[in-house]
């Protein structure tokens, strides 16, 4: 059980944490060594443009709009998220000259973090009520006490999916670091 854990839950987390960070740290050294590292300095818009993007999936969850399958919108969430953390990451880079910037950064980080957290345990509270319920149909028990018998399952899976309380203000507090990355730059910008 413990092994099965670590390779469904675990590792896959800690997976795409590194693959994050280490591809974004290959591509800033691949443009650092073809000398076309001012790439990265743009790499910043099309990034933010893939999260804002990303958010087709939470607008259709509450509603404020009605098209796209959910199921397909958390697919698109969880790439365009990732592939646009990536790019801000290599955006970002390893220069340490503007703090804002760097907190807006580390923010979108531990947001990536909290999602991919709450993908792996929603997945997993869901699997597991599943299959405790599989188990009692096939023990041929009715559906009332199959019922009666997930009921702390089925609420520990109701607390999971709260995660979104979690993931909503670390997400808010990335966007207005950002958004105040973003008006920084364009105000001392050299527009000369």
């Amino acid at each position: 059980m413990q092994a099965r854990l670590l390779s469904r839950e675990v590792l896959p987390f800690v997976l795409y944490m590194v693959l994050l960070i280490v591809a974004a740290l290959l591509i800033d050294a691949l443009l650092h060594a073809l000398g076309i590292a001012w790439v990265g300095r743009w790499l910043g818009i099309p990034g933010v443009l893939m999260i804002i993007g990303s958010f087709g999936y939470s607008a259709r969850k509450r509603k404020l709009i009605t098209t796209g399958n959910p199921v397909q919108l958390l697919r698109w969430h969880e790439a365009l998220a990732w592939t646009g953390s990536l790019l801000v990451l290599v955006h970002a880079g390893i220069h340490f000259n503007a703090i804002l910037g760097w907190l807006a950064v580390g923010a979108m980080v531990i947001n990536v973090a909290s999602g991919l957290t709450g993908k792996f345990l929603i997945d997993r509270a869901r699997r597991r009520l599943d299959e405790a319920r599989q188990r009692m149909r096939d023990q041929g028990l009715p559906a009332q006490e199959q019922d009666e018998r997930t009921y702390w399952d089925a609420m520990t899976f109701d607390a999971f999916r709260q995660w979104r309380a979690v993931h909503f203000p670390i997400t808010l507090a990335f966007g207005v670091l950002a958004l105040a990355h973003i008006v920084a730059v364009l105000l001392f910008w050299g527009w000369n």
